[in-house]
């Protein structure tokens, strides 16, 4: 079922408790993952979600249009790792038809990338990020446990060869493993005519072995920058999207997301699916609802969007505003959910809701 033409109607976001309009979803395509990184998939065996449940490319597709009808206007397609997911180009055409979209993107971890980069491309993918968290062999290795990073480069590559632009590079900046190689990442990104977004390292899941000492802030980013390229300056406040740009005196840009020193609770217009339908409204959130449910039980285009709509008006989610409360009152320690608790429930783990 399709949603219908900006033409044909024009309805306002549906807003939460506070105001934040329901604008992106990240769309969850699998929860495999061809790489374990140590922030993300720490370890080596992982409960799957089982097969039977995960939607179909036409699900998705569906489900997106009553998200779209509420108010999204941008996806960004995530897993896992979305490359796993067979006939991914079929969904970004599927998703083409919804005219409500103004964006389709992917993050990736690369791995698959330079195969197919140009079928993605020809489909119709808007943009494409790459996480890329060194640029060092031997630290990749470290920090995935696969030795990849030749692929990894290979897709990153791909990608204007493709025809893309606006090709962003994700780093999870993390003190201790990292933090000197800023400056070559900003040097990579100009290389290959991408912007790199630094990422504070997340305590989210419960497997990662996050602690705060491990945080690389955005103050001391910028700190490490400006040594080499002198005075940076922030550019324009970035609304809902959840880096801070920066502009080098060269015009080189970069970003940062400060999601664990400078939350940005107050302006996030985003929501996760998962590869199973279920439906999150914070990263952070330990309970969602099930839309896979309700969408195969035979529910209707009106029952669907009124759930929807029902869980994003009540929403008072702030996940990463409370855990920045947790830090204040001496309370933020080890990781957000315990590793049985998240082998009982692997929704709860980040790389089953697309980061």
């Amino acid at each position: 079922m399709m949603s219908e033409s900006p033409k044909d109607t024009v309805r306002a976001a549906v807003a939460d408790v506070f105001g934040r309009p329901l604008k992106s979803l990240r769309l969850s395509v699998t929860d495999r993952c061809n790489l374990r990184c140590k922030y993300c998939m720490p370890e080596q065996d992982y409960v799957w979600l089982p097969r039977e449940d995960v939607l179909t490319l036409e699900e998705m597709a569906t489900l997106t249009g009553y998200f779209t009808d509420l108010g999204v206007d941008r996806v960004r397609l995530t897993g896992g790792e979305p490359l796993l997911r067979r006939d991914l180009p079929r969904l970004v055409h599927l998703l083409l038809q919804n005219l409500r979209l103004t964006d389709i993107a992917l993050t990736t971890n690369g791995v698959l990338l330079a195969d197919q980069a140009e079928e993605l491309y020809e489909a119709g993918l808007h943009r494409i990020t790459v996480s890329l968290d060194t640029l060092r062999p031997e630290r990749f290795l470290q920090l995935t446990r696969r030795d990849e990073f030749a692929r990894v480069m290979e897709g990153i590559e791909s990608v204007a060869r493709a025809g893309f632009t606006g090709l962003k590079l994700d780093t999870v900046a993390i003190r201790g493993f990292n933090d000197d190689e800023l400056v070559a990442l900003i040097e990579f990104g100009r290389q290959v005519q991408a912007e790199v977004r630094f990422i504070e390292y997340m305590d989210v899941g419960g497997a990662n072995e996050w602690s705060q000492d491990k945080v690389l802030s955005q103050a001391a980013i910028l700190t490490i920058l400006s040594e080499r390229y002198g005075m940076i300056e922030p550019m324009p406040e970035r609304g809902a999207a959840p880096a801070q740009r920066f502009l080098l005196r060269d015009g080189t840009t970069f970003g940062i997301i400060p999601s664990t020193t400078t939350p940005f609770c107050a302006a996030c217009d985003r929501s996760r699916v998962t590869a199973d339908g279920m439906w999150y409204r914070c990263l952070y959130a330990t309970s969602g609802t099930d839309l896979r449910q309700s969408l195969r039980a035979g529910a209707s285009a009106d029952e669907m969007r009124a759930l929807i709509r029902t869980g994003w008006e009540g929403r008072r989610d702030r996940g990463a505003e409370e855990r920045k409360a947790l830090e204040r009152d001496g309370l933020r320690v080890g990781g957000l959910i315990g590793i049985e608790k998240l082998r009982e429930d692997p929704h709860l783990e980040m790389h089953a809701r697309g980061g």
